[in-house]
């Protein structure tokens, strides 16, 4: 019997340095990119799978957070007793990734049902991190769904943006080096 050994998946650690670039600042600011996360557990659920990985996802996560607050100063306003359904939100993203799997060519059909998830998915996520946070984290002590629409109306188009784009581009990249190396295969077996 053999024991079983742990490989590190180049695409594992190009997803997790992403999220570590890019999960300083949630909208983005002028000199930093938005928070990639959602992207990252939806591409990391399509190509790696896998539940150590999600744990492991859920925790640099939680670790970039802790030293954010900590040690870089960035606000605390976030973290409260809703924190813990960021995993449900990313868990949403995670499955979306996973349900994509079955879509294997690339199609333009294909390509619209990845981009239809990854709307759907992010909606989705939006609604447990948002709305968890409106309704369970005492920062608003006089909640009202008038003013919870107001709050979507203004922080989902920049939720679902910044994923999309992120989705958009890393499909995009992905793409153009299958193009390419399915060209160079091409080319070397004339």
């Amino acid at each position: 019997m053999t024991k079983p050994t742990f490989a590190v998946k180049p695409g594992a650690v190009a997803l997790m340095a992403l999220m570590a670039a890019t999960r300083f600042h949630h909208f983005g600011t002028p000199f930093a990119l938005p928070d990639a996360s959602l992207a990252v557990f939806f591409f990391a659920g399509l190509w790696l799978g896998g539940r150590y990985l999600f744990a492991l996802l859920l925790g640099e996560a939680a670790l970039i957070d802790y030293l954010a607050i900590t040690k870089l100063g960035v606000s605390d306003f976030c973290v409260s007793k809703a924190y813990v359904f960021l995993i449900g939100s990313y868990a949403a993203m995670w499955l979306s990734g996973k349900w994509c799997r079955q879509f294997t060519t690339l199609s333009v059909a294909n390509a619209a049902q990845r981009f239809a998830a990854l709307v759907v998915s992010t909606s989705i996520a939006f609604l447990f991190s948002n709305g968890s946070f409106y309704w369970l984290s005492g920062r608003y002590p006089e909640t009202s769904w008038a003013q919870y629409i107001e709050r979507v109306a203004k922080y989902y188009p920049p939720y679902m943006t910044s994923t999309l784009i992120y989705g958009v581009v890393i499909f995009g990249l992905v793409y153009a080096v299958k193009s390419l190396l399915a060209a160079r295969a091409t080319r070397e077996a004339i």
